[in-house]
């Protein structure tokens, strides 16, 4: 068969199924993030179906994926925001940092996978997907609820974090000397602080630069914008997603609302697209050896993430309903979990297994995390509920 043709054929097919999956997801109110990589799985190696003709386009595909989640990730928050929350939760994501990243980063010096291994795992236990998080907080109705903000700058924390990681996580996978690696680790840290001061100080020129009354010349600049300022990140040996990242900070006011409805549905395509991708390069025979300690994995970093939610809650001054809402609600990992193991996977110098692993994590806990924040509340309740005394009978 012509190329193109078979290329237009399996990418056709594909784009459509996962249109079914999405609107399955939706039906049953889950995340459709489990049902793309289990989709990816069944078409990947060692799946049932092997589709060669879209690998170049998929992979191309798949990076804009991640520079647009990044920069849809951004375009939430202004730099004075990222400020501020960093004020609040400073604490909080301290605690959150080291009692969800070490859980990922043990586990993997125990699987003998190496401090890189460890670094890689310990991301993607530490990052909640903020995506699942937002739309099941909007789902149940408590956007306007007292633990929302304590929630959120816990997602703000991360995301900061991530800006850190990320740049040393590339560096690292990179294989670069000592020397080279600190160099590196040192452009990129200059190269965030210098985006972020630019947000703070003359973040409307940048918004101004890309924005257009037009929406077909809007597009066309922020997209633009965000490849040219990703492809020089990743020149500049820091990572494309941070530099997308960064860039959607430098974007606030109306230009970051009118930005965000204009992009999000070539986010949608392009990130399930990714996570297609990432079950594609996943062999399925090497789950059913890491499911156990995928469970086990997600058993303990839900445990985590909930002491990390009540203690930040309490301190906040909330109920004891509030804090396991919050506890509940960061518990799903998604997005960024795939996007850290993809890297690693990709760079060829962590196992096969580890994607594994990644993949039978964050199924679970793409499943978990919205059953937890909707259950949670009835459980906390009964369990609360005083327990009636039987009368005293009188003679």
């Amino acid at each position: 068969m012509d190329p193109l043709a078979l290329t237009l054929i399996e990418l056709g097919a594909v784009v459509f199924c996962l249109g079914l999956l999405a609107r399955l997801a939706g039906r049953i109110g889950m995340s459709p993030i489990p049902l793309y990589l289990v989709g990816g799985l069944f078409f990947g190696a060692g799946g049932l179906v092997k589709l060669e003709g879209m690998h170049e386009f998929a992979h191309l595909s798949s990076e804009i994926g991640v520079i647009l989640l990044l920069l849809m990730l951004g375009l939430e928050y202004t730099a004075a925001e990222l400020v501020t929350g960093l004020r609040r939760s400073w604490q909080a994501g301290v605690l959150d940092l080291v009692l969800n990243f070490l859980p990922g980063a043990g586990l993997a010096v125990i699987l003998g996978w190496g401090l890189v291994g460890a670094m890689v795992m310990g991301g993607v236990t530490y990052i909640s997907s903020s995506g699942i998080a937002a739309k099941v907080i909007t789902d149940l109705g408590r956007i306007g609820n007292r633990e929302t903000p304590t929630i959120l700058s816990i997602l703000v924390f991360e995301d900061l974090a991530m800006a850190v990681y990320l740049p040393i996580l590339t560096a690292t996978l990179a294989g670069v000397s000592f020397v080279m690696g600190l160099q590196t680790v040192g452009i990129s840290l200059a190269v965030v602080s210098f985006v972020l001061v630019v947000a703070l100080r003359h973040g409307h020129h940048v918004s101004k630069a890309v924005h257009s009354e037009n929406s077909e010349v809007f597009l066309l600049n922020l997209l633009g914008a965000a490849l040219l300022v990703a492809g020089l990140a990743a020149a500049m040996q820091v990572s494309a997603a941070v530099g997308a990242f960064m860039l959607g900070i430098a974007i606030s006011g109306a230009t970051a609302h009118n930005a965000t409805r204009i992009l999000e549905p070539l986010r949608d395509l392009f990130a399930a697209i990714f996570f297609v991708v990432f079950g594609l390069n996943t062999n399925p025979s090497t789950i059913p050896p890491v499911l156990g300690w995928a469970l086990l994995l997600a058993v303990l970093t839900a445990a985590t993430k909930m002491i990390t939610g009540i203690w930040a809650a309490k301190r906040a001054g909330i109920g004891v309903p509030g804090r396991f809402r919050a506890g509940a609600a960061l518990i799903a990992r998604g997005e960024f979990s795939i996007v850290i193991a993809g890297l690693a996977v990709a760079s060829g110098v962590v196992p096969q297994d580890l994607a594994a692993l990644a993949t039978a994590y964050v199924l679970i806990m793409a499943i978990m995390g919205p059953l937890a924040a909707r259950f949670v509340e009835p459980l906390v309740k009964m369990l609360r509920r005083p327990v009636k005394r039987p009368a005293v009978l009188h003679p």
